[in-house]
């Protein structure tokens, strides 16, 4: 326990920035989209109140690819010049996501049912299972508009990986009193587990003013993408 105590202060003393996006599929060159990210995070930062904490980067067991998001972090925390730090699913939920996740940079390494506990701790008991039940409502919603387009339902592992995007803001915003959070593309597939981030937004678990837009459109058909 006092391990874990003691990654969580460490994670206290900064201000997290997580950036969420397409994995490999995402066809576009990893370095214009890591300028347009760091454009747009310099024009929040400069519009906010200062941020008086050092910048990590807290990625998500990304496993290393040529395009995608895995592609654009790394990228994105040299052109700020910060470290990374890492949070991946825990072994009896996947257990391959640690074995296979980016370690490049990264200072700081946590697991899923720590920030889960954090969660229950600091908002309250049941705060798991209203997520929970949010993010399955999303699903169920999802999945009758893609039957309706003649479209299989998505895949199962969607929900871990929606439940650890939304735990990992929602976490560092708890521990840290702050966040950041970054998207890849101007236009997110509905389809995608990025677009569950508005499922953390209407639990106000994140706050509108803490996401920062890609900014440019994209000119990306999703009907061309496997956003799987």
């Amino acid at each position: 326990m006092r391990g874990i105590n003691n990654i969580l202060m460490a994670l206290s003393n900064y201000h997290p920035i997580i950036i969420e996006g397409m994995g490999h599929y995402d066809p576009r060159a990893p370095a214009d989209v890591a300028k347009q990210i760091h454009s747009q995070l310099l024009r929040h930062f400069d519009g906010r109140t200062p941020i008086q904490k050092p910048k990590l980067i807290i990625t998500q067991g990304d496993p290393l690819a040529k395009r995608g998001i895995s592609s654009i972090t790394p990228l994105v925390a040299d052109l700020l010049d910060v470290r990374r730090g890492l949070v991946c699913l825990d072994s009896d939920i996947d257990p391959r996501h640690s074995l296979n996740a980016d370690r490049r940079n990264v200072i700081l390494e946590m697991e899923y049912s720590q920030l889960t506990g954090v969660l229950e701790t600091s908002i309250g008991e049941g705060t798991m299972a209203r997520l929970e039940q949010e993010i399955d409502r999303r699903i169920l919603s999802k999945n009758e508009q893609r039957l309706a387009l003649d479209k299989a339902p998505l895949k199962g592992y969607f929900r871990d990986y929606a439940l650890l995007q939304e735990v990992t803001k929602a976490a560092c915003r708890q521990i840290c009193g702050d966040i950041t959070v970054a998207h890849t593309a101007h236009d997110i597939s509905e389809f995608s587990v990025t677009s569950f981030y508005t499922a953390g937004l209407e639990l106000g678990f994140v706050e509108a003013h803490q996401m920062v837009p890609y900014g440019a459109i994209d000119e990306l058909d999703f009907e061309k993408i496997d956003t799987r």
